[in-house]
């Protein structure tokens, strides 16, 4: 069975030296690059921020203006309350069970 494994070739340090500016020239190039992207980045960042706060207080004020209603003691909870009786329900069809 063959392999695609190529033998690690020896570098010598003069290959190495040149291996290094050719990496080190790269990473310099692209600077600009990633410079560019890290500012986009960062303004994205800004504006899902101002967008958060901007729908927190929205929903701040829609509270505000609209606070939950308190319940009374004396009022059905609608725990025991019969939907089927309710009279803005609409009209469902009822099944009758046979007997035996």
């Amino acid at each position: 069975m063959e392999t695609n494994q190529q033998p690690e070739m020896e570098m010598t340090p003069e290959q190495l030296a040149e291996q290094k500016e050719k990496m080190l020239e790269f990473y310099r190039e692209s600077m600009p690059y990633l410079r560019a992207q890290l500012d986009y980045e960062k303004l994205l960042l800004e504006i899902d921020e101002t967008r958060f706060k901007r729908s927190n207080i929205q929903y701040q004020f829609a509270m505000m203006m609209n606070p939950p209603q308190e319940e009374n003691d004396d009022e059905d909870t609608g725990a025991d309350h019969d939907i089927d009786n309710n009279p803005n329900m609409p009209e469902q069809g009822k099944r009758k069970l046979k007997r035996g």
